[in-house]
């Protein structure tokens, strides 16, 4: 029996002829990622030293990146107090990725990845953060990690104990309509597979739609592929893969991709055809509560947001200012905007997307994560309703458990913010 391309990633790293799903392997990082929770890392990584009388040094500081994103700039004294010693914690191991809090270097972890190239197709990726799925946009094997396993990566250069798993296949055909997206693509995955759907498994993704995705839409779907409870989302690298790591993240060196096996094992298969997919709207309090969004047009809203690590590139800002350009966000509803990295924020402000965002009555707000994990930069008031293209909508995520949290698509984030109420950009 074949191999899947996780499979075949796995095998690799952990220096073996083949595995398959179940077995237990210690494969070789080749990245490890933390943002502001490196401060819990340190942490831990000092107590995997203590006694041995070795200097707590990481194994291999090119391997590492930590990015701060998520309370950025410092909302309190306590972050800037950790964000200083994990700056100390940098200088002090001579690790080269990392992105302080600039105006240049700076974004969201999931996009700052790609987007320098530190990412491979065939590579493993662990970060503590439950959307390192994200990477597999690039044919990589990425997942989310605690503190105390990312601490013992620092020391070894392996994830112990890691399980083989089983994997979906998800085959994608058709033409999007007018106004319909990977966003909507992954909406109607999660609605379809539910939340725990995919549980401890993988989503390969393949079609051809799959194959004309641009890297950013198939970051926006492996990013999502969480929450349908996947391990991680992952499209084998392609052409586009050798495109956007070649002309985008100025990589120079050859690059080789992974692809499954014909005879590979799964454990499912879901076929979709976009061709007659609508905007699809995820409703509070669960991901997988999709709707299509005539079944809730007409819902009013007191905040839009734009940005996070699922839709803060450049196409999805070009929507938004597209469609708001020379019009006014409607009275009574606020339109905030968070470019996923310093890189777009430039790129979109030489576009003019920036000048017709805030024309329009949109407050474009500096990269980073900011209110979609509730703590930082535009948290609800009570019994507000949010429409947002961030990636959760738990009761409270946005920052006040007695609001509401719409997840959608720039689309139709940008045609409901003229409006005030959930909106179909389609008419």
């Amino acid at each position: 029996m074949g191999m899947t391309v996780v499979e075949k990633i796995l095998a690799r790293a952990a220096g073996l002829p083949s595995v398959k799903a179940g077995d237990v392997v210690e494969p070789r990082v080749d990245l490890a990622m933390s943002h502001e929770n490196a401060a819990l890392v340190i942490n831990q990584h000092r107590e995997v030293f203590e006694g041995t009388g070795l200097a707590p040094k990481v194994w291999d500081p090119s391997r590492i990146a930590i990015i701060f994103d998520h309370r950025v700039p410092a909302e309190s004294p306590k972050t800037a107090t950790n964000q200083k010693k994990i700056r100390e914690f940098v200088a002090a191991n001579g690790i080269t990725k990392f992105h302080d809090v600039r105006g240049d270097v700076g974004g969201i972890c999931h996009q700052i990845l790609p987007e320098y190239g530190y990412v491979r197709p065939g590579s493993v990726v662990v970060g503590t953060d439950s959307h390192t799925t994200s990477h597999g946009a690039l044919g990589a094997f990425a997942f989310g990690i605690g503190a105390t396993e990312m601490a013992s990566v620092w020391a070894l250069g392996i994830a112990v104990n890691i399980e083989v798993p089983a994997t979906i296949k998800v085959v994608v055909n058709g033409e999007f309509p007018p106004m319909v997206g990977a966003k909507d693509l992954i909406l109607h995955v999660i609605g379809k597979l539910t939340a725990q759907g995919a549980n401890y498994k993988v989503l390969e993704y393949h079609g051809g739609t799959i194959q004309r995705m641009s890297t950013s839409g198939r970051l926006a779907i492996c990013n999502m592929s969480v929450e349908a409870g996947a391990t991680s989302g992952i499209v084998p690298g392609d052409a586009e893969t050798l495109r956007y790591l070649h002309e985008e993240a100025g990589v120079t060196e050859t690059i080789t991709t992974v692809a499954p096996d014909p005879d590979a094992a799964y454990v499912q298969t879901l076929e979709i055809d976009v061709s007659s997919l609508a905007p699809q709207i995820a409703c509070p309090h669960m991901v997988d509560n999709v709707k299509p969004v005539d079944q809730v047009a007409g819902t009013k809203v007191q905040q839009i947001v734009i940005g996070s690590c699922t839709n803060g590139r450049l196409d999805d800002l070009a929507i938004a200012a597209d469609m708001l350009r020379g019009k006014k966000v409607a009275e009574g509803t606020r339109m905030l905007v968070f470019p996923a990295s310093s890189r777009i924020f430039a790129k979109a402000l030489d576009k003019g997307y920036v000048h017709d965002l805030m024309k329009a009555g949109a407050v474009v707000m500096n990269s980073g994560c900011g209110p979609c994990l509730g703590v930082h930069e535009g948290a609800l008031g009570d019994h507000e309703v949010a429409l947002s293209t961030t990636n959760r909508n738990f009761k409270g995520r946005m920052g006040n458990p007695t609001g509401e949290v719409y997840l959608c698509s720039p689309a139709v984030a940008a045609a409901s913010a003229l409006t005030g109420v959930i909106t179909d950009p389609r008419k």
